[in-house]
């Protein structure tokens, strides 16, 4: 099971609201859908000059994929996941946003390098700030918002006829250099490009294009694999460098952010991580995923790119404090969160959950008698019956018996 968050409403919800703004009391997004249609069609043209700030690599059909570049007519924010958080941006505002990024899209296979097209989305990927474009689109857009499971949303997808740039992009020498190091396998260049102060986002993108790795293994990398590569990959560096930390302490760290709620506990002990995802408003259910000292083997196909997004939060934090530890995340997604917006959402809701002043405990026993009596009351969750189905807190438990036998 994935948890992708979808409006908690049905035909039967909209028939009792009669547009009365029953759901939160504030915003209906089939009305804001309405508009936001209405507008694009209004405003969006076949041939534009604009702004390119980003790409879209599909992942169907892989691998002869679909590859777009995201334009606008005039870029404000529309592609900054930070700027949104840092200034509370609402999901209405962002999805306002995002839906007027008009995807002009062309097909290539992955491993194809000798395309013009190909070139052009390249330098848009490298770039550090949007580039200005000219785009030629093989019909007029139509409002059609493309959601993604990992990825952000964007607006219509249209097939593009040509592009050109229309002016030189701007690439940091810091990481030209690394990309123009074609005997640098690509895990190594993106801990490099990261140690050079290049945020996640970023480094997707220039990812995603096929810009890094050894020169015959460059290809691109759809958009939603992207994301969780290097949030795995940096997570993996991480890993590596905290292993020699000690902790003593029983932590609990609590934040959220639109309608993501976070509930972290970090256990004295070696490495290991274990996240929970739970909808509040439906029947009691959970989708969990588990990794001990050794690492998965496999993808985290049941809580998907949330699982490794918030591993990276939750591991940038101990690096930062010098830690380590077991640590079960627990994530309550509320119906504040009433579009999926990516998993960008996930790693800023337990970067702040990771920010504020934690709870010290000096046992297991009484951290997790407070986060059960803290989600009984703030969800009405029986955390109690999930806590039973935790393979690190049945780990922990079992080693403290083991201990004490040993004592």
């Amino acid at each position: 099971m994935s948890l992708c968050f979808s409006p908690a409403m049905n035909i039967a919800d909209c028939i009792k609201c009669k547009g009365r703004l029953c759901g939160n009391g504030k915003f209906c997004p089939v009305i804001h859908k309405m508009r936001m249609q209405h507008k694009i069609n209004m405003t969006a043209k076949q041939d534009f000059f604009g702004e390119a700030p980003n790409i879209f690599v599909g992942r169907f059909g892989y691998p002869n994929v679909n590859v777009g570049l995201l334009g606008t007519e005039q870029y404000d924010h529309h592609d900054d996941p930070f700027c949104w958080y840092e200034n509370n941006f609402p999901i209405e505002r962002i999805i306002g946003l995002r839906t007027s990024l008009i995807n002009s899209n062309f097909k290539a296979h992955v491993k194809h390098t000798a395309d013009k097209l190909l070139d052009v989305s390249r330098e848009v990927s490298l770039a550090e700030k949007p580039v200005d474009v000219e785009i030629h689109l093989s019909k007029r857009p139509f409002l059609a918002i493309n959601i993604n499971q990992d990825a952000m949303p964007h607006g219509p997808s249209v097939p593009l006829k040509s592009i050109t740039l229309t002016e030189n992009p701007k690439i940091p020498t810091r990481v030209e250099k690394i990309v123009s190091d074609t005997d640098l396998k690509a895990a190594e260049a993106l801990r490099a490009l990261a140690r050079r102060n290049i945020d996640e986002h970023y480094l997707t993108r220039i990812f995603s294009a096929g810009n890094l790795g050894v020169k015959q293994e460059r290809k691109l990398v759809p958009t939603r694999w992207s994301i969780t590569a290097v949030d795995d990959t940096l997570s993996k560096q991480i890993i590596e460098e905290i292993q020699d930390n000690k902790t003593t302490a029983h932590q609990a760290y609590y934040g959220s952010y639109l309608g993501n709620h976070y509930l972290i506990l970090i256990f004295p002990g070696p490495w290991s991580y274990e996240l929970f995802e739970t909808i509040i408003g439906e029947e009691m259910s959970f989708a969990t995923d588990y990794e001990n000292y050794n690492g998965r083997t496999s993808y985290a196909a049941n809580t998907a790119g949330g699982y490794y997004a918030a591993r990276l939060a939750i591991l940038e934090h101990l690096r930062k404090q010098h830690g380590a530890g077991s640590v079960l995340a627990l994530r309550f997604i509320t119906r504040e969160y009433w579009a999926p917006l990516g998993v960008w959402v996930v790693r800023q809701a337990a970067r702040t959950a990771m920010k504020a002043k934690p709870l010290e405990f000096e046992s297991q026993e009484l951290m997790l008698t407070y986060a059960a009596a803290f989600v009984k009351k703030k969800f009405g969750v029986n955390l109690t019956a999930l806590l039973k189905e935790s393979k690190l807190v049945d780990n922990i438990r079992k080693q403290k018996r083991l201990n004490s036998f040993l004592a």
